[in-house]
């Protein structure tokens, strides 16, 4: 049994072993910071998986590598660092959309209902059974991600209720307190995030006028270039 614990490094090495293409610029900083969130979580003694914690992974990658060229190679970045801490990128993305599917079936009240385990979940036993074991759990080590899960469960239930701060913020407040975690901490972490996507999308706005003017210019040129010259008059 290897009792040596991994290292940030570690982890890095294996995912870029992994995925050998170079990542774009502007998106390294986000894979790498969702590799090295998850790495120094599965190292947490208290950590363990969860479908709400797969949830927030797959969507915080899903929606930060929006847009990503090639478009082919977001399932191999993926894959890599999933792999890369010792984990199945699969399961992950199984999990996330079982959830998904459980989310899209029941109404804003219903979700909130069993999330905050004020009602039981009937179509899936085994959801069931890993909320309850959050709840019960005074150890539970709670993450960014497992927030981003949960928010991400209400954004599908119902969109209307996550753009309205009332409804939102106490919403987030009846679940923290089913599942006994600080909504205060719940709702500066969804607050980030909210803002970090924001903020992803002004920039990869400006990189695409940037192209595009980029490209023009080159059309331009290339029309110039091939456009007969008249001979001039005698």
């Amino acid at each position: 049994m290897n009792n040596v614990l991994r290292t940030v490094s570690d982890t890095k090495r294996t995912f870029y072993a992994l995925h050998t293409r170079p990542i774009n610029t502007i998106y390294r900083r986000v894979v790498e910071e969702l590799m090295v969130e998850m790495h120094l979580l599965s190292v947490n003694v208290d950590f363990s998986y969860n479908p709400v914690y797969a949830l927030g992974v797959v969507t915080t990658f899903d929606r930060f590598m929006q847009g990503y060229q090639p478009e082919r190679d977001q399932e191999s970045i993926f894959n890599a660092i999933c792999q890369a801490v010792e984990q199945d990128p699969q399961r992950y993305r199984q999990d996330a959309e079982r959830l998904q599917a459980v989310a899209q079936s029941l109404s804003a009240n219903d979700l909130i209902a069993w999330l905050s385990q004020a009602n039981h979940l009937q179509q899936d036993a085994d959801l069931q059974a890993q909320l309850q074991a959050i709840a019960n759990n005074p150890s539970f080590k709670y993450s960014r991600l497992f927030a981003i899960g949960l928010f991400t469960l209400l954004e599908l239930s119902n969109p209307d209720l996550v753009k309205d701060e009332k409804q939102r913020t106490e919403a987030l407040k009846t679940i923290a307190a089913g599942l006994h975690l600080s909504d205060d901490k719940l709702n500066k972490d969804l607050d980030l995030y909210r803002s970090n996507l924001d903020k992803m999308t002004q920039a990869l706005a400006v990189m695409a006028d940037m192209l595009s003017a980029d490209r023009k210019k080159r059309e331009q040129r290339q029309q110039q270039a091939t456009t007969p010259v008249a001979p001039p008059n005698e």
